[in-house]
């Protein structure tokens, strides 16, 4: 079988294809996948087998024999360790390459209709690809060796703790307000949940920042709706870091990978801090989604609005719309923009930044688009335009199937998963055609790319 061909703990001298989905090299072993964190291709490495499966193996990096001339240097005294980033020893352009090349991979595995001559064009990059991370959510520990809590990301594929003090891909003021919010931890000793005791309280520390407003809010998640030294932790950060203007509590007590539960808390300040994209302003609630990149989300979105080509008095529905920022972005030439979100309060909010910016054609309800386009265009409503920004899940089946049922003329789907949005193509491909895939990179240094797909209904 397959999966003899190579054993835990065999060393291998191979030559590397090609680079995966999740930024590792990949070489070939007797027709055997060799999946290879750190290495690029054309690169002659020296691996050793962690583990084997049917259809593959995982190694460990020992040496890079031949090196690539794409290979640089990574600037991060953690990237070894943190799984935040897959791709910082590799030159920037390259990655840019790379994430076209991540498209055509996916592609070519669904293989929707006509994918051979859809046209992929160039991923649209940063001038600066560093420093773009609006938000950061870093976990807690307490750390018996330091004698001290700490905060930082995981290792990949791990629940082991990295503890980060200088991450080159955040804005430069939620890294200072993390550090500030773990001395004050440190000052009051507050409890910091152990998930092997199951003990403790305090489990991550979330700072969001507006860039253009300069705002930041500061978000405990906690085990219990319990906070000690509440007072004296919230002057602190009042005095301590001033750009601070809302301080939230969200209780998540379930064993989960999401990071928020369903209940959050004002602690001081507003409920929301602001944020700019052109010359639109919105206000972000602290579970509400907001793009992690903001000086690339103004570009994502002008390609979302080149692609769908919104005429005047068209009508325009928003799937998956968080506070509105796609919709309302093109409001001002809809007849009507409609959006929906699962989430209560981003809808709030989408509501009052609609009214904020004096729009008085939005309409937004809380429910998944699957069940409420349906129902509008049940009511009569037919959108000519719908733009949807899933998660990395991609399209619920049922959306698929009224996208399909009930078609729009023109379709644009904003992707940040390319192997759930060439899956998706396979259906919507039959009833629409695909003019272009453009990719922009909002992660750089990592292996996620989003990606924006112009669609217009076959023969309209």
């Amino acid at each position: 079988m397959l999966q003899t061909i190579v054993k835990p703990g065999q060393s291998l001298k191979l030559k590397v294809k090609r680079l995966g989905i999740n930024g590792e090299g990949i070489a070939y072993y007797r027709r055997l996948a060799i999946f290879i964190p750190g290495a690029l291709p054309n690169e002659e490495v020296q691996v050793t087998i962690t583990t084997t499966e049917a259809k593959y193996a995982q190694t460990k990096l020992q040496q890079v024999i031949k090196a690539s001339p794409q290979r640089i240097t990574p600037p991060c005294p953690f990237y070894e360790r943190c799984g935040g980033c897959q791709l910082q020893h590799l030159a920037y352009p390259a990655q840019l390459t790379f994430k076209k090349d991540l498209l055509w991979q996916a592609l070519s595995k669904f293989k929707p209709a006509g994918w051979q001559e859809y046209q992929l064009l160039p991923t649209i990059g940063m001038t600066d690809p560093w420093h773009y991370r609006n938000k950061a959510q870093f976990q807690l520990r307490y750390d018996d060796h330091l004698k001290k809590i700490v905060a930082g990301l995981y290792e990949g594929d791990s629940h082991r703790l990295v503890a980060i003090d200088a991450c080159p891909v955040q804005l430069p003021d939620t890294q200072e307000a993390i550090n500030t919010l773990v001395r004050l931890l440190n000052k009051y000793q507050l409890p910091i949940f152990n998930e092997k005791k199951n003990s403790g309280i305090l489990k991550t520390l979330v700072v969001r920042s507006g860039l253009a407003t300069g705002e930041l809010q500061v978000v405990f998640v906690t085990v219990t709706n319990k906070l000690p030294q509440k007072n004296a932790l919230l002057r602190e950060i009042t005095e301590r870091l001033p750009q601070v203007v809302s301080i939230m509590q969200n209780v998540q007590s379930r064993k989960t990978s999401l990071i928020m539960g369903e209940e959050t808390y004002l602690l001081w300040g507003k409920e929301a801090i602001s944020e700019e994209l052109a010359e639109l302003r919105f206000d972000l609630s602290a579970r509400a989604f907001f793009q992690l990149n903001p000086i690339q989300t103004t570009v994502l979105y002008g390609e979302a609005a080149k692609a769908l080509d919104l005429q005047d008095q068209e009508t325009l529905v928003d799937a998956y719309c968080g506070v509105g920022t796609i919709g309302l972005s093109m409001a001002q030439k809809a007849k009507e923009v409609r959006g929906m979100d699962v989430i209560p309060a981003a809808i709030t909010d989408a509501k009052n930044n609609a009214a904020q910016m004096g729009f008085s054609n939005t309409r937004y309800e809380v429910g998944t688009a699957e069940e409420l386009l349906p129902k509008w265009l049940q009511e009569g409503f037919r959108p000519d335009a719908i733009v949807v920004d899933p998660p990395r899940t991609g399209l619920d089946v049922k959306l698929r199937q009224a996208l399909k049922r009930y078609p729009a003329k023109k379709l644009v789907y904003i992707s940040c998963n390319v192997s759930t949005l060439a899956r998706d193509l396979v259906e919507l491909a039959t009833v629409y055609d695909v003019h272009y895939l453009q990719s922009v990179d909002m992660f750089p240094q990592t292996a996620r790319c989003e990606v924006v797909v112009k669609l217009t209904l076959k023969n309209a």
